[in-house]
């Protein structure tokens, strides 16, 4: 089974620029009902995933809950690094499954490490059942 047939493809998929604001990252989050959601970079290129708790941690790190200090930092801010990190193509299916045990999506690149979609969890557990039958 090719990872290509289980991708969202990135059309379809909401992320956020790690060049966006605190604030843009958190209502496209909050509008979208995410926990956590993908980061590129202008190029396209993967730079990480962040999630609820990484601004919320950010934000109290701060100490100042003015809307307008959220403008003045970037999500590119608060990525850590190592955190969700992204499969190419050709991954197997096997280490799909490992990677969905601990996070909700995998993020997936081409060679050159661009941004061509997601595969959820989801989509994981339904292949390995269907797989199954």
């Amino acid at each position: 089974m090719n990872v290509l047939m289980l991708l969202k493809p990135k059309e379809t998929v909401k992320y956020i620029y790690d060049s966006n604001t605190l604030r843009q990252g958190l209502e496209k989050m909050r509008v979208h009902r995410y926990t956590a959601i993908p980061v590129i970079s202008e190029d396209g290129k993967y730079v990480g995933t962040v999630s609820e708790g990484d601004f919320l941690y950010y934000i109290i790190d701060l100490r100042n809950s003015a809307i307008t200090e959220k403008e003045k930092h970037r999500v590119s801010d608060i990525l850590r690094p190592g955190f969700n990190p992204a499969v190419k193509i050709d991954v197997s299916m096997e280490e799909l499954l490992n990677r969905a045990l601990v996070q909700n999506f995998v993020p997936v690149t081409d060679d050159l490490g661009t941004f061509i979609g997601i595969v959820t969890r989801q989509d994981i557990i339904r292949y390995f059942i269907n797989r199954e039958d």
